[in-house]
């Protein structure tokens, strides 16, 4: 081959192979997050908890009616319990009856049942039967709210407070944009059987049909939920939730400037979301991610793994820059109990760690018999010495 050619030759499989390495890094490039107009936002992977974008998160905001998705928790708790029954008629007094903004048209001195009440909160935003649900569970909306803040903190909603059932606006009634994604995911997690639910897009009560406020109901049929908020103070909010491809992401926009606005904002960061992220399970509860060896056991080992679901939120098509590491509890000992932590299973990326959890023993194993120990004694005083 002439020199030319050769040169020729080897310029063109330089570009090939330059192309080939950027089209493979380009993958899992992600660009900047979109840019969001609202006063504090989130978007979170609900399978993992991880947050993708945030802006002012934890700024202390007004709710408005984003507060009737921990009304509705409760009660979705407290029917889960047996506590309730969708059956169940509960009285409308004159305080839920005289509510104003949002209602669901319940009259004074009728029954309506939990099931109806349910939707009316959650369709239709109703004042009046959010009002009736607290007074049907706690006897006052005064008591509820104090049922709303302890289910707050057992949440880990550290930096929200409500005081009524309703988001009427009241001193020292506040949320975040990071705590109304943690009870998004708990709604979804923990009450998949009313989940369908936030969904629907309309509810006739009293011969009254009104629609779901949440506008990208009709426009994104991956999303199915969840609440609409609205008042002078808090401007307009939307906690939205979809799901594409195995992946379900939570969005939270509060503080825009209208109804469109709040759909137009969950509404990219959606689609940054699921365009550039994945839901990647690395590990499933009870894997068996190591034999150890074990001293002063009726076994000579133990199976270890993980507790629940090693779930992470990745770059799409970045899985494979995934490493994996098991660190074991050196000279583990009987007796070992099930579900015990006994080391720990880090992922990084790229040298970044992404998570650590703790390996914990899938099995119990109880002590050997005196001979065996006796043994085992011996033989790690003479391995300690070397």
């Amino acid at each position: 081959m002439r020199p030319q050619s050769f040169r020729f030759f080897f310029f063109v499989v330089l570009t090939f192979m330059g192309t080939a390495l950027s089209l493979q890094a380009s993958a899992s490039m992600v660009p900047r997050a979109p840019q969001i107009d609202a006063r504090g936002y989130l978007l979170m992977d609900a399978a993992s908890g991880h947050i993708i974008v945030e802006h002012n998160a934890e700024q202390r905001l007004p709710p408005a009616s984003l507060t009737k998705m921990m009304t509705a928790y409760i009660a979705e708790a407290e029917l889960q319990k047996g506590n309730l029954s969708e059956d169940d008629m509960a009285p409308i007094s004159v305080k839920a009856w005289k509510m104003g903004g949002s209602r669901m048209f319940v009259k004074e001195g009728t029954r309506v049942s939990v099931g109806d009440l349910l939707k009316g909160i959650i369709i239709q935003s109703g004042n009046d039967a959010s009002v009736a649900m607290a007074e049907y569970i706690a006897g006052s909306e005064d008591a509820f709210a104090d049922l709303m803040n302890q289910h707050a903190r057992r949440l880990g909603m550290n930096q929200s407070h409500f005081m009524n059932a309703t988001g009427w606006p009241a001193e020292n009634h506040f949320t975040t944009a990071r705590d109304m994604a943690i009870l998004a995911r708990a709604i979804v997690r923990d009450f998949p059987e009313h989940y369908d639910i936030y969904a629907e897009k309309e509810f006739t009560y009293n011969g009254i049909t009104q629609q779901n406020r949440n506008l990208l109901l009709w426009r994104d049929e991956s999303v199915d939920g969840l609440k609409t908020g609205h008042t002078e103070e808090a401007g307009y909010c939307l906690v939205s939730s979809a799901k594409k491809d195995g992946m379900r992401l939570i969005a939270v926009v509060m503080g825009t400037d209208s109804e469109g606005a709040r759909a137009r904002e969950s509404q990219k960061l959606l689609t940054y979301g699921f365009r550039f992220f994945e839901t990647y399970k690395a590990y499933s509860a009870g894997d068996i991610l190591d034999t150890a060896e074990l001293w002063m056991g009726d076994k000579d080992q133990v199976r270890l793994g993980l507790a629940e679901d090693l779930v992470l939120t990745i770059p799409r098509e970045s899985h494979e820059n995934l490493k994996a590491e098991v660190t074991v509890n050196p000279q583990l000992q009987a007796p070992i109990n099930e579900g015990e932590k006994y080391g720990t299973v880090t992922v990084r990326m790229n040298n970044e760690l992404l998570v650590e959890k703790p390996l914990v023993a899938l099995e119990s194993v109880e002590e050997a018999g005196l001979f065996t120990r006796l043994w085992h004694h011996i033989l790690l005083f003479f391995k300690g010495l070397f």
